[in-house]
C-alpha cells in the first residue's frame, strides 16, 4: 500500500486521472491525500469534487481557501464571485447539497503518526508547535460541522487580526487560524502575516519570510506537506532543510501536477494542459 500526497488541483481533473495513471493508483490499496484547492480557476472542479467526494475514506482532504471561497458564495456570505472563478457548475449541481456538505466535514490539518507527515493548505504560524496547530484547527473545524457555519462565513473574510495572540476570541479567533491555515506565505518573525507579497522568494521586503525558513518556528522538528503557492516552483530552496514539501507546482497556470509518495518520498508530476485555457 502506498500514500500519495497530491497537490492543488483546482478543477484540472484530467491531470488528476493522468497523475494516477502515472503512479499506477491501486484503488483497493493506494490511499491519496489532496492539499485542498480541490475546485476554482480550473474547467473541471464539479467533476474533480465528485470524484475526490466518491474516492471515500481511500483519500484525505484538507480545506483550502477556494474550498471557503465556494463554501461562503453558496451559503450567501461572499458578495460576489471573483474574476476568473469556476464555481458556477457546482452551485447549479443537482448534487450541490451533498458536495458542499461533504466539503464542510474535511479538516484544515491532518496528521498522520506512522509516517510522521502533517498536510496543510498554507501554512502554520511560527510559535505554533504541532499540537496546538491541530488544536487550534479543530475549533474551526468544529464550527464548519456545526449549526454556526453560516455565520463563519460571514466573518471569514479579512486580513486582521494579522498575528496570532492566545488572547483573541470569537470570530476574529477563527479568522486568524483560517488565514495561517489556508492563506500564509509570508510572514515576520513573530508571525506578522503579510498576503501583499505572493512571488517566488528573494523579491520580498527584507523582514518578510517565507512561513517556513522561520528556523525558530516551533514546528521546525516536523515534516509538513502543503499546497497554495504556485510560485514555489520557481524557486530553488532548499526544502529538505527546513523539512516542507511543498506541492503546489502551478497546474492552473501552464506548469504540472505533482505527488509525492509519503513511504519512500519519491516525486511524480504530470505536465499541465491549461496552458491554453488561463487567460
Amino acid at each position: 500500500m502506498s500514500t500519495y500526497a497530491i497537490g492543488d488541483i483546482q478543477g484540472c481533473q484530467q491531470e488528476l486521472l493522468s497523475l494516477l495513471d502515472e503512479v499506477n493508483f491501486d484503488e483497493e490499496k493506494d490511499r491519496l491525500w489532496f492539499t485542498g484547492d480541490l475546485v476554482n480557476r480550473g474547467p473541471n472542479s464539479l467533476e474533480t469534487l465528485r470524484f475526490v467526494k466518491n474516492l471515500g475514506d481511500r483519500a484525505i482532504t484538507v480545506l483550502g481557501n477556494h474550498d471557503l471561497h465556494l463554501l461562503a458564495i453558496a451559503n450567501g456570505q461572499a458578495s460576489y464571485m471573483h474574476k476568473g472563478d469556476t464555481l458556477k457548475e457546482i452551485l447549479e449541481a443537482s448534487d450541490k447539497d451533498e458536495l458542499l456538505t461533504w466539503l464542510r466535514q474535511c479538516p484544515l490539518l491532518h496528521e498522520d503518526e506512522n509516517t510522521g507527515f502533517i498536510m496543510v493548505h498554507a501554512g502554520l504560524a511560527p510559535q505554533w508547535t504541532i499540537s496546538q496547530a491541530k488544536t487550534f484547527a479543530l475549533e474551526v473545524e468544529l464550527v464548519l460541522r456545526g449549526n454556526n457555519y453560516t455565520e463563519f462565513f460571514a466573518h471569514m473574510y479579512g486580513n486582521e487580526p494579522d498575528t496570532w495572540s492566545d488572547n483573541l476570541q470569537g470570530w476574529e479567533r477563527l479568522r486568524v487560524i483560517t488565514n495561517y491555515l489556508t492563506r500564509l506565505r509570508y510572514c515576520e518573525l513573530e508571525g506578522k502575516m503579510d498576503f501583499s507579497e505572493k512571488n517566488t522568494p528573494g523579491k520580498q521586503a527584507p523582514h518578510h519570510h517565507p512561513w517556513f525558513e522561520i528556523n525558530t518556528r516551533a514546528s521546525a522538528d516536523h515534516k509538513i506537506i502543503f499546497g497554495h503557492w504556485a510560485a514555489l516552483r520557481n524557486y530553488a530552496g532548499n526544502y529538505a532543510a527546513h523539512k516542507v514539501y511543498p506541492l503546489d507546482t502551478g497546474c492552473l497556470w501552464g506548469g504540472k501536477l505533482t505527488a509525492l509518495r509519503l513511504e519512500d518520498e519519491k516525486w511524480f508530476s504530470v505536465p499541465s494542459i491549461q496552458e491554453k485555457w488561463i487567460k
